[in-house]
């Protein structure tokens, strides 16, 4: 490769590497945002804004796998100039491939994106313990109406109970 091509490939992955991680900084951005909505929303108990919101986390981590198909390739790239496997590639090793402020730069967005994604893991993991809240309190109201029997894990119901009433209707026995 001549040292115009190497400049240019540098050039050319810089420019990709860079702009592919501003796309993920985007979109960790976007799954924050949704997931801090969806902790407001349940702590509101406002279940259809929780669906819509669920359904905005689907569609992000759809565009998150397309994400990944780009990362694969760059890592691939990387592992290739560098004589390694993609699984032993990190952005330190990415980086001494880069101009050196391509480089600099490619370090602090993955730093960033690694603090988002932690951050929103939390949220997540809030929220997972909210629903489960939720959850548990309308399983409690259900059993107490006798309106419900128990259901498996994935919401199928396991016994078909008698509803019983809250209260009976006759306190004493009148006839004793």
């Amino acid at each position: 490769m001549s040292v115009q091509e190497h400049d240019r490939d540098v050039d050319d992955l810089s420019a990709e590497l860079l702009e592919y991680l501003e796309r993920e900084l985007e979109s960790a951005r976007n799954l924050l945002k949704i997931v801090r909505g969806q902790s407001g929303a349940i702590r509101e108990q406002g279940a259809p804004e929780v669906v819509r919101l669920a359904g905005d986390l689907q569609a992000e981590l759809h565009r998150r796998e397309l994400l990944d198909i780009t990362r694969e390739r760059l890592t691939e790239h990387a592992a290739q100039r560098l004589g390694v496997s993609p699984g032993a590639v990190t952005i330190a090793e990415i980086a001494l491939l880069l101009e050196a402020e391509a480089g600099h730069v490619a370090v602090a967005r993955t730093e960033q994106l690694v603090e988002l994604l932690t951050e929103i893991q939390n949220e997540h993991e809030i929220n997972r313990a909210l629903m489960q809240q939720e959850l548990a309190f309308l399983d409690h109201l259900l059993r107490l109406t006798g309106s419900a029997g128990g259901y498996d894990s994935a919401g199928e119901r396991v016994s078909k109970r008698k509803p019983t009433p809250l209260m009976r209707q006759s306190v004493f026995d009148l006839e004793a």
